[in-house]
């Protein structure tokens, strides 16, 4: 019934502005994504910064980036890179590349007045951070995902639930738990936005407990390709980090099917 619904909702949805207006789909900061994607032929970066504060004195830096190509009208594929993570305690500092996941999301309904945008996602993490400094695991996760997102009275929901399997370190074996969560953002004022969230995780094995906590953030729209933001999470059960302050950006760098389309128009006929 859903692809049924996607055939018969594609039609039209895709095209894009008469100008060719360009306008970023941010799936920062929350951490729920859009259902909705990119704009079909966009090619979108993410970068931010994030600073955690963990327990037991543990703290993390990460610098992270998303880079997204919707190729086709309804499916856009991901890579998501952590450039830089870091962990220092009172004792030790460790510093280095982190993972890598790529993968795809595919949106399978169109959002209608009475009901909202749906899709699924598939990502796979190339475990390129460092095992012996404590930075990752070592091992292939994977993550399934399913997204909606409605707009309703000059609100913006986005509703996620995600399943991870989660390799073990030194060994074959893998963990497992669930996402859920709920945002929701408003425009304030002009470009200035604010999003909120509430999200949980399950037990992902006896020495990962689960947790929930909330995010609180401003977005900037500088332009419509250029969206800023900044926030706060923080933990509210006694397994959550306690918080994280984060800062980044959304840009849509160019319509590539649009350049390509153009550089064929001017390339001579080679017949």
């Amino acid at each position: 019934m859903l692809s049924l619904s996607a055939v018969s909702s594609a039609g039209g949805e895709c095209n894009r502005p008469p100008d060719g207006s360009i306008t970023a789909n941010p799936n920062r900061p929350t951490v729920a994504d859009p259902a909705d994607i990119t704009q079909i032929g966009v090619i979108e970066t993410e970068f931010g910064w994030n600073r955690t504060w963990q327990q037991h004195g543990l703290h993390e830096t990460d610098i992270g980036n998303l880079l997204k190509y919707s190729m086709l009208c309804d499916l856009e594929i991901r890579w998501n890179s952590t450039i830089v993570t870091g962990q220092n305690t009172q004792d030790t500092t460790q510093y280095g590349v982190g993972d890598n996941l790529i993968g795809a999301q595919w949106r399978i309904v169109h959002q209608r007045r009475s009901f909202p945008t749906i899709s699924v996602s598939y990502a796979a993490k190339i475990p390129t951070a460092s095992l012996s400094k404590g930075l990752g695991t070592g091992k292939t996760d994977h993550v399934f995902k399913f997204l909606a997102s409605k707009d309703l009275g000059g609100f913006h929901f986005d509703f996620n639930t995600a399943y991870f399997l989660a390799g073990r370190p030194l060994s074959d074996a893998h963990d497992h738990n669930l996402l859920l969560t709920l945002s929701g953002a408003h425009k304030l004022h002009g470009p200035l936005g604010i999003t909120g969230e509430l999200y949980g995780y399950t037990r992902l094995n006896r020495n990962v407990p689960g947790y929930t906590s909330n995010l609180w953030a401003l977005t900037f729209a500088a332009t419509p390709r250029l969206v800023f933001d900044s926030g706060i999470d923080v933990g509210l059960t006694s397994g959550a980090p306690h918080k994280t302050v984060f800062a980044g950006l959304t840009y849509s760098i160019v319509d590539l099917n649009a350049k390509i389309s153009r550089s064929g128009r001017r390339s001579p006929d080679s017949k």
